[in-house]
């Protein structure tokens, strides 16, 4: 999974970036920070593998990960190519999911394109942006469907109905993603590679003072959460800059000095896992008794036991023959796929099996 993380300039995109990747990305305070995409893997917590990990007394426990991209600050004029529009709309069309970040945060000595703070006009003016370069886009391909239509082909009618949808409700201000499509009809508009159809999570960066209380901070910006949440995006409260620098310290001092503040641990986990569940994954897991790794594996829901084998080894996938599942509860309280099998918790399935949130699976394979 690729995570980008966008917005205006100077909302504090590359510190978060830093928060979660400590990588030390350079941060300016002032517009155009960048033309290159910042670019770290980052572990998603998940508490179920570290009680896995430690029931089946493995030496080495890996986390699922997500890919997260500092894409550059986008302007008013962007869909023009001005400032860098060119690079961060390239940009965005590379990730799977945005994380869309707003500031909320007051500091004079960091320069914000807006006099004043407001959430839902900035996302607006990111959104205004986006929706322009997706029509100018699709005004290009209705050019060239609408031709091969005319000439008869079946697959350009059908494309040039599609199309029209999309003009309409970009024409309107509307996203790619929020209009409707057929099942089949999902891979061609994957392949338009839209910006706005990517799925978003928005990301209120709050100052140090708010840090306490994130809960507090959605309750002031109510109208906000809840117009996100209508339109299906979900909405997480950051102390950035905050976070950014308890990083750089000893757990035991970052633990120290976050208890000194009253500021509770745990706001990066829920973004990790907020952006994690954007694309609909679940994770399976894999392991046994003293083996030499427990691992979370992310996976679309819904996939099957064969897809699922495919995320370990593409030669597992080809040689699947079966696929012997516990639900992860289950395995830690028997301690092994053995013990699992002796009390009878332990199912067989086959490459059709639609694998669920939480199964630990071991998969059997020729080859």
């Amino acid at each position: 999974m690729r995570l980008g993380i966008v917005g205006l300039p100077n909302v504090g995109k590359t510190t978060l970036f830093n928060a979660l990747t400590h990588a030390h990305a350079a941060a300016t305070r002032y517009a155009y920070t960048s033309a290159e995409a910042n670019v770290g893997v980052v572990s998603v917590p998940d508490e179920r593998l570290d009680r896995l990990d430690a029931a089946l007394q493995t030496p080495k426990k890996v986390n699922a990960t997500i890919d997260i991209v500092d894409i550059a600050g986008l302007a008013e004029g962007a869909s023009r190519g001005e400032g860098l529009g060119n690079t961060f709309l390239a940009s965005v069309r590379a990730v799977d999911a945005v994380a869309h970040v707003i500031r909320v945060f007051e500091n004079p000595d960091v320069a914000h394109v807006r006099a004043t703070l407001d959430p839902r006009a900035d996302v607006e003016l990111v959104e205004t942006e986006l929706v322009l370069s997706d029509y100018d886009i699709l005004e290009r391909r209705a050019a060239r469907v609408v031709k091969a239509a005319r000439a008869g082909d079946k697959s350009a009618q059908r494309d040039a109905a599609a199309v029209e949808r999309l003009l309409e409700a970009l024409q309107n201000g509307g996203l790619a993603r929020s209009v409707s499509r057929a099942p089949d009809e999902q891979a061609m508009f994957h392949e338009f590679g839209l910006v706005t159809e990517r799925p978003v999570l928005f990301v209120l960066n709050v100052g140090d003072g708010d840090a306490a209380d994130p809960v507090a901070v959605l309750a002031r910006h109510a109208g906000f959460v809840e117009w996100a949440h209508a339109r299906g995006d979900g909405v997480v409260a950051v102390a950035a800059r905050l976070e950014a620098e308890l990083g750089e310290l000893e757990a035991n001092e970052a633990a120290e000095f976050r208890a000194e503040l009253g500021a509770p641990a745990g706001s990066l986990d829920q973004f990790l896992r907020a952006s994690y569940d954007l694309l609909g994954y679940i994770s399976f897991f894999t392991g046994d008794l003293r083996s030499s790794e427990a691992r979370a594996w992310q996976l679309v829901n819904g996939s099957t036991a064969r897809a699922a084998a495919g995320r370990i080894h593409s030669d597992i996938q080809k040689g699947f023959v079966r696929a012997e599942v516990v639900p992860l509860e289950e395995l830690i309280a028997a301690g092994s796929f053995h013990a699992a099998r002796e009390k009878g918790v332990l199912r067989v399935e086959g490459k059709d099996y639609a694998v669920q949130d939480g199964d630990v699976i071991n998969f059997k394979h020729t080859g």
